[in-house]
């Protein structure tokens, strides 16, 4: 139990560390685009090698890289305009709350009163995360959390569908290259040319910390209760919280550690009611 709560706390970690170095970067659309980019090609690599991954299982991690096109534009604009604070904790309860939501309404997973008792907790929280912050980073925010949970509700019919563990390292794949596509679309071939041959390095570095963070999840579940590994797991809500309020120096601090604790309590109660 001791190394699964190791595993799932460095995984917190890590996640909310990859958002805060996206943060703290240039163009932020371009740090995820490259993360996702770098890590696609290593999660190719590594699907090719143990020998391919049936078409059922590309046409979802395809589907899950659409959805993360406005995943990573509407993060890198809730990122421009708003605290690491506020907008991370925001976007990953959010997410987490509509995941729930859609798993009931379209997975017909099990809906019990103590869910609906979590739900309405987190709702409470990202409520009084929010406060009176009413800047374009909260609408940003709020579209992220749409995403999350619709990336989430996608990925879970895609892994249960192919019960491939593959299924993450293809959604890397699909992620990247639809945000490539998009990048190109939008004229932006240029500008991903100059970032990639300056940043690789540290785009490498990112995207293998979203691959890892997975992977420390995973075998963190083999060895302790998943609604155990998942509540530490979101304790990247409160770790986002308290870093950008006391490191970073953003206002709202109080306010916003406790909202933070509040949406965790909730997404706590909603993997035990589960």
């Amino acid at each position: 139990m001791l190394l699964a709560t190791v595993l799932a706390l460095t995984a917190a970690v890590l996640h909310a560390g990859w958002n805060l170095a996206v943060k703290q970067g240039g163009d932020r659309f371009l740090a995820l685009w490259g993360q996702f980019t770098l890590a696609g090609a290593v999660g190719l690599v590594v699907v090719l090698a143990v020998g391919g991954f049936p078409a059922e299982g590309w046409v979802w991690a395809f589907v899950s890289g659409a959805v993360h096109v406005p995943y990573c534009w509407f993060l890198a604009r809730a990122y421009d305009h708003g605290d690491f604070s506020l907008v991370y904790p925001m976007a990953r309860g959010g997410g987490a709350l509509l995941a729930a939501i859609g798993g009931i309404v379209l997975l017909d997973d099990h809906l019990s009163p103590l869910s609906v008792a979590a739900i309405v907790l987190v709702a409470v929280g990202l409520f009084l995360l929010a406060g009176r912050a009413r800047g374009p980073e909260v609408g940003a925010a709020l579209v992220v959390a749409a995403t999350i949970g619709a990336y989430s509700v996608s990925d879970a019919h895609g892994i249960r569908s192919t019960g491939n563990e593959l299924y993450v390292l293809a959604t890397f794949v699909g992620t990247g290259t639809m945000t490539t596509l998009f990048g190109l679309a939008t004229g932006r071939a240029g500008a991903m040319r100059v970032a990639m041959t300056a940043n690789w390095r540290r785009y490498l570095a990112l995207g293998l910390a979203a691959m890892v963070t997975y992977g420390l999840v995973q075998l963190a579940f083999q060895r302790a209760p998943v609604g155990y590994v998942t509540a530490l797991r979101e304790s990247s809500v409160l770790i986002a919280a308290f870093v950008g309020t006391r490191l970073l120096g953003e206002a709202a601090g109080t306010r916003r550690v406790v909202a933070a604790g509040v949406v965790v309590a909730g997404l706590i109660t909603l993997v035990v009611a589960r």
